[in-house]
């Protein structure tokens, strides 16, 4: 009997260590994306989620969970089994609310296991028409003289947005008021509208709206001119140094995921990213496709921390 029952133990062992050590993906990915459906942040993310529901066997479905900057779907990522089967899909706004709300639920430097970064791209300043501004100078110039003149609007405090807009004032020592907004399309339709006069919209927010005329473009936001629009200075060519933001998108999962997982995930991101429906993607909204690996992510994101709650602490901002 004896000998029997060790068999028995053994045989279940056995089959416990074959299940461990079947290859991941197993069953379906939840991919949980901290937007409301129909965006196009949204839209990158299904885009991505059909690739590598192709590379890797198994579905991955897009979970929407939009709210508080994307803290409701961090939270929940961050409480999940860190066991490939939960993952989340972040943008610049990650590191920005992070920056800014010192009581969220989860720490982005210790819940998260940084996974790989898509992409980056600029931002677009624009002004609304009938401001008559043309050139970053005439807007510093605007500010200046009639200081508190100029409202700038954001997807919603701590967004890249709103951070965009308080370095722009740190490095040029102008005056605006920020308005928040819950999003970025009735931050632009008040900006249209003549309710506020600037934005630091992002390409896929606002890019309609400067093909259609509805707003003056004056400035790309990165280090160099935007792809899209090659004639456009930057901000630092406009006169404003050390001025350099971007928007980016990353998939992160929870803390501990472990390598295996990490590196096989990384692999199929980096060549989805590669390949000719994401490059398109990411060339049609003016941005950059991104390969790297986990650790690369993981500085990228270090640095835009440390960065963004320099700008927050010389800022006095205060997020309630």
């Amino acid at each position: 009997m004896i000998a029997v029952r060790a068999i028995v133990l053994l045989l279940a062992l056995f089959i416990s260590a074959a299940a461990s050590a079947q290859p991941w993906p197993q069953r379906s990915v939840t991919l949980v994306v901290p937007f409301a459906p129909g965006g196009g942040t949204d839209s990158l993310a299904r885009e991505l989620a059909k690739i590598l529901q192709e590379k890797l066997g198994q579905s991955f479905v897009v979970d929407n969970r939009g709210g508080a900057g994307g803290a409701i779907a961090a939270a929940q990522v961050a409480q999940a089994r860190p066991d490939g089967y939960t993952l989340l899909f972040v943008t610049s706004t990650f590191v920005t609310v992070a920056a800014t709300d010192r009581k969220l639920p989860y720490d982005i430097s210790k819940d998260f296991t940084p996974i790989a970064m898509l992409g980056r791209g600029p931002l677009l300043l624009v002004v609304n028409k009938d401001t008559g501004i043309a050139s970053v100078a005439q807007l510093i110039d605007t500010a200046k003289k009639k200081p508190d003149s100029l409202n700038y609007v954001s997807a919603g405090p701590g967004s890249i947005n709103h951070l965009a807009g308080e370095l722009f004032a740190q490095r040029s020592g102008v005056k605006m008021t920020h308005i928040p907004y819950k999003g970025s399309g009735p931050a632009t339709m008040d900006l249209i509208g003549g309710q506020a006069q600037v934005f630091f919209a992002t390409v896929p927010t606002i890019l309609g709206q400067v093909k259609g005329d509805k707003v003056q473009l004056i400035a790309a936001t990165s280090a160099t001119r935007a792809r899209l629009f090659p004639d456009v200075p930057t901000v630092g060519e406009g006169g404003v140094k050390d001025f350099a933001v971007e928007t980016w998108w990353g998939i992160v999962g929870p803390a501990g995921l472990p390598a295996e997982i990490v590196r096989a995930l990384n692999k199929a991101i980096n060549d989805a990213v590669a390949g000719d429906e994401m490059r398109r993607r990411f060339q049609a909204e003016g941005a950059d496709p991104y390969s790297g690996s986990p650790a690369d992510f993981a500085e990228a994101l270090r640095r835009e921390l440390e960065s963004w709650r320099k700008v927050v602490r010389e800022g006095g901002l205060k997020i309630d």
